[in-house]
């Protein structure tokens, strides 16, 4: 009991640093500002009363909570930026939610593996306890690479962002 309390704290803390302190940008030519934040959906009471839906940050992640995760980046230079990705871990203790990555106009690559090879998720292997290869589980999914597809022009921004539920 003491060290689940302890992993879900470590955990809550993480989902609200998340990526944030993990997430990498990269860019070719111009400069690029990145930004990551971890949110929940919360039921909030809007004025005529009726029950909606928000994004808050994450206050606490116990097991079951979808935490969403989202990249933004923007071009701040005088010129075209290219070859621009981004690498994100999925966090300790979390599985991927499936089919929640996305991002417009970008090739997304998914890693078992600590980010050493990356393959489309349908395309992603592992290696069993047999030793023999099989589809990686969402579980198994240690990172995802978003790679812009074209060069974002000065003063243009893009997103990027994927969801987990804590384990």
């Amino acid at each position: 009991m003491r060290k689940t309390l302890i992993n879900l704290l470590f955990l809550s803390l993480a989902a609200s640093a998340g990526p944030l302190a993990y997430a990498q940008a990269r860019a070719a030519g111009g400069n690029i500002e990145f930004k990551n934040i971890a949110e929940v959906e919360v039921e909030v009471k809007a004025a005529d009363g009726k029950l909606e839906k928000k994004r808050g940050p994450v206050q606490k992640a116990i097991p079951g909570t979808v935490i969403f995760y989202t990249s933004t980046f923007k071009n701040i230079s005088a010129k075209p930026a290219g070859n621009i990705s981004i690498n994100n871990p999925i966090p300790a203790n979390t599985t991927l939610v499936a089919a929640s990555a996305y991002g417009e106009n970008m090739d997304i690559g998914y890693s078992a593996d600590g980010g050493k090879t990356w393959a489309s998720a349908d395309k992603l292997k592992v290696k069993g306890a047999d030793g023999k290869e099989r589809a990686a589980a969402l579980s198994e999914i240690t990172h995802i690479r978003w790679t812009q597809r074209s060069e974002l022009a000065p003063g243009k921004q893009g997103e990027a962002g994927f969801r987990v539920v804590v384990n």
